[in-house]
């Protein structure tokens, strides 16, 4: 099976999609429904969609937004935001949700193991989120505002033995920078795990995304590199297709 390139949408409590910068400053990209309706002209391989206000705000996963996005989309979907309980695994994969994403609840609870042995690895996604670099990397929740003492490999190779089925490995500090992947991080983590990787937080152009499949990825994702063009930001949505995705996984 070929390298992923995985578009990542953010929602933000009104429903409209969202682009961070180190997890703040949001810009206003668009409606959902119709930039999913753009990706599925483009046969994109699948979206990761998260609501990055639902935990923050207590809010459960909006069982019938998602159901009627589902509904519109063509690729596979991942989601993540607001889940607690096997039970919002549960209600989210019965809206046509193939993915759920667990991050904040991962380091303190027991639900990646119980979703995992309900639902199978396959449809468990643990998000790691790193501030940091180097000796510094911490893993870091709650949009980034609580810091765990939890070193990036280490953590990996237990959500591993926890049961999750891939890893979304992201830079904090490179959120929405467009200046490139940590590529040093990718590879320690890459290395000391067997399940799929998916590098996120730095990408801006296509030759990022190649950087990070090089560096040990299984896949790379972006918002930047898909909805931004330019340095003044300006918003347009893209997907490479043809000779450009070919380049990309050479």
């Amino acid at each position: 099976m070929r390298p992923r390139v995985i578009p990542v949408l953010l929602l933000d409590r009104r429903r409209r999609l969202v682009k961070t910068q180190g997890f703040s400053a949001p810009t206003y990209i668009g409606d959902p429904f119709n930039v999913v309706r753009i990706f599925n002209e483009k046969e994109v391989d699948e979206i990761c969609v998260l609501d990055i206000e639902a935990t923050h705000d207590g809010r459960m996963p909006d069982i019938g937004f998602l159901r009627e996005l589902a509904a519109e989309c063509f690729m596979p979907i991942a989601y993540g935001g607001g889940i607690t309980s096997v039970a919002d695994c549960e209600a989210v994969m019965k809206s046509g949700i193939e993915k759920v994403v667990i991050g904040t609840m991962a380091p303190t609870s027991s639900l990646v193991q119980q979703v995992a042995a309900d639902f199978g690895s396959s449809s468990v996604c643990v998000c790691i989120d790193i501030r940091g670099s180097g000796n510094t990397a911490r893993v870091v929740i709650r949009r980034a505002e609580h810091a765990l003492d939890h070193l990036p490999v280490a953590y990996a190779r237990w959500l591993e033995g926890q049961g999750a089925g891939e890893i979304l490995l992201q830079s904090v500090d490179r959120d929405g920078a467009r200046e490139g992947y940590d590529l040093d991080l990718i590879q320690a983590v890459s290395k000391a795990i067997s399940i799929p990787l998916i590098a996120v937080g730095g990408a801006g152009t296509h030759a990022h995304l190649r950087a990070g499949l090089q560096a040990g990825a299984s896949a790379v994702a972006s918002g930047s590199a898909f909805v931004f063009i330019g340095k003044l930001r300006g918003v347009l949505v893209s997907y490479p297709v043809g000779v450009e995705l070919d380049a990309i996984l050479a």
